[in-house]
């Protein structure tokens, strides 16, 4: 059994069990979410949407909300003394998939 949902701009494919990154959703860690914009979804057969499957939800837990590894960035133009380094931190989520519900 999987579903492809989408949130944070960002398609994923998941089963009961797995644990994603997404963007950083609002709540604490332990708290429940769902997730409506399911374009698929294989039970026993395949059910694919046109573009959203109806009455199909995506539960899972928030494990916890971190933020990724820095990443250097660096502008620089050559021969006139031009330089500058900054950086950004990707705020993420960890969620568990605990169920796909089918109404």
């Amino acid at each position: 059994m999987y579903a492809i949902f989408r949130t944070g701009g960002r398609q994923f494919k998941v089963s009961p069990g797995d644990v994603i990154r997404v963007e950083r959703l609002p709540g604490e860690p332990g708290s429940r979410v769902e997730f409506n914009h399911v374009f698929a979804v294989r039970k026993e057969g395949l059910s694919v949407g046109t573009p959203l499957v109806e009455n199909v939800k995506v539960t899972g837990v928030i494990l916890r909300n971190a933020r990724a590894p820095k990443i250097r960035v660096l502008k620089y133009k050559r021969k006139k003394q031009y330089r500058r380094t900054g950086g950004h931190r990707q705020p993420y989520s960890e969620i568990q998939i605990k169920d796909i519900v089918t109404a």
